[in-house]
């Protein structure tokens, strides 16, 4: 799509704004996308809103904290073995 080509829309009175299928289509835009609103100098900018609030490495890695002797690679491997089969009888 152009810039010569200009697509419209309406606000309607609940204030809902159907982008045209042109727009949706090209930037994947199915039902139920949410998206942020911008107030720009050149008008209202769209984007999506992104899939998960923003964290931190820091807030992410405290959730992996361990406490307790290190394990070796061979005493991990024993760990997930043990539970791969406990989840097979489960």
């Amino acid at each position: 799509m152009g810039v010569q080509e200009r697509l419209t829309t309406v606000i309607s009175t609940k204030g809902q704004v159907i982008l045209p299928k042109a727009i949706r289509d090209q930037r994947q835009w199915g039902a139920g996308t949410k998206l942020t609103v911008e107030e720009t100098a050149d008008g209202v900018l769209l984007k999506p809103a992104p899939a998960f609030a923003p964290s931190t490495v820091d807030a992410v890695f405290a959730s992996l904290k361990y406490e307790g002797t290190a394990l070796s690679i061979d005493e991990m491997d024993v760990a997930v073995a043990r539970e791969a089969k406990r989840r097979a009888r489960d």
